[in-house]
C-alpha cells in the first residue's frame, strides 16, 4: 500500500527536533510522499527548500486567507519565483476562512482573485481553504475564468449542495481525520460514499486534526497517520483498502502532475 499525504504542514516548529524521525515513520507506514504546504512567503520558503531536500517530498507555495492582510504584489512576485523550482506543483494554501477573520473580508477576496489568476497562469493545480463563505468562496470561483479548472477542497467538511458544487467544477476531495471523529465527522461520513472515487485524496493537516486512533497516545498529528484516515474511509466506502488507496494514490499523483 502506497499512500501519498496530499496535505501536511513540515515546516511546522512542532517537528523542529524530529523532523527525520517523522519523515521516516511515515515511509515505515507506506507514505511515501507528502505534499508540505505554504501559507505566506516564510512558510512558502521553508516547504520549498524541505521538498529541494527529501526525496518523495513536494511542495506548495501560496498565502492562507488568515495571513493575506500582510500580502502585497511583492510577496507575490517572490512566490512566482519559488514555484518555478520543479518540486513545486501546486500554489495555495488559499482561499476565503470568514471564520476566525484573522484577515479582513476585502484583503482575503482581493488575494484570493489575484492568487487564482496566478495559479492558472503557471498552470498549478490549486489548494483551497474555505470556511463559513456562506457561498462567497464558491462565486468567486465560478466568476473566474480559468485556461483549466483544477486544485483540491483542502478538509472538506462541507454540506452535500458545496460538495455537488464542487465536483462540477472538477474539483478534488481532501479527506482529513475529520472522518475518524464520532461526533464531528457524522456528516462528512455520510457524504464520502457519493464521492467519485477518482476525486478522493487523504490528507492529515498534520500537525493538526489528529485521527481518533490515535487521538489518545498524540497530540500531534504527523504523515505516517494518514493511513487511519484512508482505512476509514475504506470502510466507510465499503471498498477494499489495497484498491482504495491505490485509487487514492494515483488520484494524487494525477492532481499534482507528478510521475
Amino acid at each position: 500500500m502506497k499512500i501519498f499525504d496530499s496535505h501536511c504542514h513540515l515546516d511546522d516548529k512542532s517537528y523542529a527536533k524530529d523532523l527525520n524521525a517523522i519523515i521516516n515513520r511515515a515511509r515505515n507506514d507506506g507514505v511515501v510522499r507528502m505534499m508540505t504546504i505554504g501559507v505566506n512567503k516564510r512558510t512558502s520558503v521553508l516547504a520549498v527548500s524541505l521538498a529541494k531536500s527529501h526525496d518523495g517530498i513536494y511542495a506548495s507555495v501560496g498565502v492562507h486567507p488568515h495571513d493575506v492582510k500582510s500580502c502585497n504584489e511583492s510577496i507575490l512576485q517572490d512566490l512566482i519565483i519559488l514555484a518555478k523550482n520543479k518540486k513545486v506543483r501546486a500554489w495555495g494554501e488559499m482561499g476565503l476562512d470568514f471564520n476566525r477573520m484573522y484577515s479582513p473580508r476585502k484583503d482575503q477576496e482581493l488575494w484570493f482573485e489575484k492568487q487564482l489568476e496566478i495559479a492558472d497562469k503557471l498552470d498549478l493545480p490549486m489548494i483551497f481553504h474555505e470556511r463559513d463563505s456562506n457561498g462567497r468562496f464558491l462565486a468567486i470561483l465560478k466568476n473566474h475564468k480559468y485556461t483549466a479548472m483544477k486544485g483540491v477542497v483542502h478538509c472538506f467538511s462541507g454540506n452535500q449542495d458545496e460538495l455537488n458544487q464542487y465536483l462540477s467544477l472538477g474539483l478534488h476531495i481532501g479527506i482529513t481525520g475529520i472522518l475518524t471523529i464520532k461526533s464531528r465527522g457524522a456528516q462528512l461520513r455520510e457524504l464520502v460514499p457519493g464521492i467519485p472515487a477518482d476525486r478522493l485524496v487523504v490528507e492529515t493537516d498534520a500537525p493538526y486534526l489528529v485521527p481518533a486512533p490515535e487521538k489518545n497516545r498524540n497530540r500531534r498529528n504527523e504523515p505516517a497517520f494518514v493511513k487511519s484516515v484512508l482505512l476509514k474511509l475504506a470502510e466507510v466506502r465499503n471498498e477494499d483498502p489495497e484498491d482504495l488507496a491505490q485509487t487514492i494514490w494515483n488520484n494524487t499523483n494525477r492532481l499534482y502532475g507528478i510521475d
